[in-house]
């Protein structure tokens, strides 16, 4: 039995049924933006492994760093023990996000839960025993129970799940204000996706909000938390999309980048008001302690990751990336089946009026040497930064080619 068998009978893909009811794509190997199929056919990654792969696949630079952690300690228990990859990763992301008292844990949904704790334990040591947030229209915070309470129940993939997810207040941008006001005494904090809004459809919006959110939480006393696990690691043009508007949340939740797509981990960061008032309050501590939380391999490629991004001309890369998605794309605006087009950073957005013919453009896409992953209506590209503009034309050659073909039947 070959392995492709084996995943039909036993592996449950994500978003998916078993067995599975997409063609799944057996991969062999990577390279730089390369992936290779089983049977040597090369697909350039418009999908930078859901945004991750900033740097490409197989960086020498990364893969030393693992190599060279693995022949060390590749992991210790975090609770009681240390060790130097943590602590100078800590002390990168606390520079960095201007976010001093730093949390790592294993992945971005976990992050978020994390933070959503975090909020309601600064309230609690506050004498205010409150556990609601105030979340956005469209809103996505990942997958498990606590960020599935404080994605849109209305718009997203969560919905299935009903009175099982926490019940939280959700607000459109234009109404955050108000409804901040009005619930004030009820919510531990406030959790937005700073710029662009992901999973609930690649929205792009003026970066006005934030400062209003973070105007009220500082009256109020209420926390604002800034999920930017997607938007993180320059995506958006600034290292952090917060920085488009200038403001500082009292917890940010990264991932994704953070190893350069080559280890699961994430992390969340806080003001120290944040961290001295549950640290020294009756409550304490911060009760949450994954198994693998701080891993020493997953530390030592983000601080490898972190510094190659760094010495690179990422901003610059990233302005380039921007102004080819924004040229190529935009004359599919003209079209039928196009409701929208729009690119920020490294993103490029083309919205389809219906999600009917998403799977067929991926089709094609894929016959013309280029991986995409559509997301209900959404044909999109996050791309790493080390891309060349030939392999950028290749992907927006291949969904111009997709979309016009579909277009035109």
């Amino acid at each position: 039995m070959n392995y492709l068998d084996i995943d039909k009978k036993h592996v449950w893909h994500p978003y998916n049924a078993l067995p599975t009811k997409d063609n799944i794509l057996p991969v062999k190997q990577t390279y730089k933006q390369t992936i290779v199929l089983e049977d040597g056919t090369k697909l350039t990654d418009a999908m930078s492994s859901w945004w991750s792969a900033i740097h490409g696949y197989n960086h020498p630079v990364l893969i030393e760093a693992l190599e060279k952690q693995a022949k060390i300690m590749p992991h210790i228990m975090f609770g009681g023990l240390t060790h130097k990859p943590a602590s100078i990763l800590c002390e990168k992301l606390a520079n960095l996000t201007k976010l001093p008292s730093v949390f790592l844990v294993d992945s971005g949904s976990v992050a978020v839960e994390v933070a959503l704790k975090t909020a309601i334990l600064y309230q609690k040591a506050k004498n205010k025993n409150v556990s609601k947030f105030i979340a956005l229209d469209n809103a996505y915070h990942g997958d498990t129970l606590g960020c599935m309470g404080v994605c849109d129940p209305q718009n997203s993939m969560h919905s299935l799940y009903g009175e099982y997810l926490p019940s939280n207040i959700f607000t459109s941008i234009k109404n955050l204000a108000d409804t901040i006001h009005k619930n004030y005494n009820d919510i531990a904090g406030v959790i937005v996706e700073p710029i662009v809004q992901g999973a609930g459809g690649m929205k792009i919006h003026d970066g006005k909000y934030l400062k209003i959110a973070r105007e009220l939480c500082d009256k109020y006393d209420l926390i604002l938390i800034a999920d930017e696990i997607a938007t993180g690691f320059g995506h958006t043009g600034e290292m952090f999309a917060c920085e488009h508007s200038n403001i500082l949340p009292d917890i940010m939740t990264i991932g994704k980048s953070l190893t350069g797509g080559v280890m699961t981990l994430s992390a969340m960061c806080t003001t120290k008001k944040v961290s001295n008032t549950i640290s020294n309050s009756e409550v304490g501590v911060l009760m949450h302690g994954p198994t693998f939380m701080g891993n020493a391999l997953a530390c030592s490629v983000a601080n490898a990751s972190i510094d190659l991004l760094l010495k690179s001309n990422w901003k610059n890369n990233i302005k380039n990336i921007n102004n080819i998605f924004s040229k190529e794309l935009k004359e599919l605006n003209k079209l039928n089946i196009v409701d929208d087009v729009r690119a920020i950073g490294a993103i490029g957005v083309v919205e389809l009026k219906s999600n009917k013919y998403a799977k067929e453009i991926q089709n094609i896409c894929v016959q013309n040497g280029v991986w995409i992953r559509p997301f209900g209506k959404l044909i999109y590209s996050i791309v790493a930064y080390s891309i060349t503009n030939e392999e950028l034309y290749k992907i927006t050659n291949a969904i111009k080619t997709a979309i016009l073909k579909i277009d035109n039947i």
